[in-house]
């Protein structure tokens, strides 16, 4: 499981950890953790998408990233990605522009998202959220979601709860702070 407290705020190509505390984290060993989760987490990002994980985030063990370069043209007679698949086909780059495209994928900050979970383009994942073992889609703030495709189970909290807990945004305090209110 792949757990990244705040501080250790990476920006290595297009996927990115963390919030705005910083510490003396080595960050040799911060690009090679990044490297290491992209080459294991993340597909088809070869666009110029962004995949954003926030601060306090629990990533189970076959969570996989799908991001926009996963999408296929369907406006033509076939949908297969001709161009990627080398020559002769390269030098038809335009069948591979503008592709669909869901935007960036954010999960949020103090998210659990549980073992072999498959995270779609696009999706905005809100803080706090718990997600079970499935395929998921948008998940509200302090929501717990399950199934494939994703149902709201339920709220951890009330709505004023959430709205306070949001506000107060405990994962942008330093450290300290959030070690002495354990």
């Amino acid at each position: 499981m792949l757990c990244r407290p705040a501080g250790s705020h990476l920006d290595r190509g297009s996927v990115s950890f963390g919030g705005s505390n910083s510490d003396s984290s080595d960050a040799s060993e911060q690009d090679e953790s990044t490297l290491e989760f992209q080459t294991r987490n993340v597909t088809h990002h070869y666009g110029p998408d962004r995949l954003i994980i926030g601060s306090f985030c629990a990533i189970a063990a076959g969570t996989t990233f799908i991001m926009n370069g996963a999408n296929h043209r369907m406006n033509g007679p076939s949908t297969y990605p001709f161009p990627i698949m080398g020559d002769p086909w390269s030098e038809h780059v335009d069948l591979i522009t503008d592709l669909p495209s869901r935007g960036d994928t954010t999960v949020g900050n103090d998210v659990w998202i549980g073992g072999n979970t498959t995270i779609m383009p696009g999706v905005q994942i809100g803080h706090g959220a718990i997600i079970s073992t499935a395929s998921i889609w948008d998940v509200p703030d302090y929501a717990i979601v399950g199934g494939n495709p994703a149902t709201l189970i339920k709220r951890r909290y009330s709505e004023d709860d959430i709205r306070a807990l949001i506000e107060l945004a405990w994962w942008d305090w330093p450290i300290d702070v959030i070690t002495t209110h354990l």
